[in-house]
């Protein structure tokens, strides 16, 4: 078994917390790029020039992309032959207060979701953890702002309503996000499961680079199919029309009862951050 010191995972998540917030992955780097280049409306194209603009500005200045630095969402792939000294969900809580508090990072996350008390340091993490084989600790951080959080949407539908169900409610998402989730988006579609992981679905959904097709070729075609609808709705960059809304589509899939349908749509804005290491 192997013992990997807190202080290790510590410092990982403080540097993927500074990484994520001030740089772009590459594939969204170039997804908003090529959108750039392909968007017909003038006034669309001038908000990508300014969004690209930030973003270079951002990695140059090492400073935040956006002001929602965001709730701090972590995929933790742990080894089964490993084990993380002194608490894995504690070193990630830690090395989000550190990573939040020395990058001068907003802090987002109150204590209670009625009484409105901040933590003043953004944690607690959400840490979604799964066994691997092996003895190595992944991490992934998606700082995962509330603009675009806020819109997204689920649902439990009839499975006689099938693929079209999916369609319609995928789209009537995105519709009536408008310019609320800060387009052009990367929509994570989460179909099956349970009420409860469905929605962790769609949020997995957002972590495959853009351009990269599920390995089904049936949801390889949807995806397809949904990014094409989702530019035709005009909504364009930040709202102000065109026809890049969406950067991409990503759909997970899972088993599910006979009786059910559940469908979750998780909305990422333009700043679509995602930082990986391992332990």
């Amino acid at each position: 078994m192997r013992v990997i010191p807190y202080a290790d995972v510590v410092a990982a998540v403080r540097r993927l917390c500074l990484e994520a917030a001030i740089r772009l992955p590459a594939d969204v780097w170039e997804a908003l790029r090529a959108a750039r280049q392909r968007e017909q409306s003038p006034l669309g194209r001038r908000v990508l020039d300014e969004i690209l603009e930030n973003d270079e500005l951002a990695a140059r200045e090492a400073v935040p992309m956006c002001q929602d630095t965001g709730t701090a969402v972590v995929f933790a792939e742990l080894g089964e032959d490993a084990r993380v000294e002194g608490g894995l969900s504690q070193a990630i809580d830690e090395g989000v207060r550190q990573g939040y508090r020395d990058a001068y990072l907003r802090k987002s996350i109150v204590a209670d979701p009625l009484r409105r008390r901040n933590t003043g340091d953004n944690t607690p993490a959400v840490v979604h953890v799964e066994l691997v084989p092996g003895d190595r600790l992944r991490l992934t951080l998606l700082p995962k702002g509330g603009g675009a959080e806020n819109m997204s949407r689920a649902t439990m539908l009839a499975p006689a309503q099938g693929e079209a169900g999916v369609r319609a409610f995928v789209l009537q998402t995105v519709e009536t996000a408008g310019p609320n989730a800060c387009p052009p988006l990367i929509v994570g579609v989460g179909i099956g499961g349970t009420f409860d992981s469905v929605g962790l679905l769609a949020k997995r959904a957002l972590l495959r680079p853009v351009g990269e097709r599920h390995p089904d070729p049936y949801y390889a075609a949807m995806e397809e199919d949904l990014l094409e609808a989702i530019n035709g709705l005009g909504l364009g960059p930040m709202g102000y029309g065109g026809t890049v809304t969406a950067l991409d589509v990503h759909i997970e899939a899972a088993p599910c009862h006979i009786a059910s349908l559940p469908v979750a749509v998780n909305l990422q804005c333009h700043a679509a951050r995602v930082a990986r290491t391992e332990v």
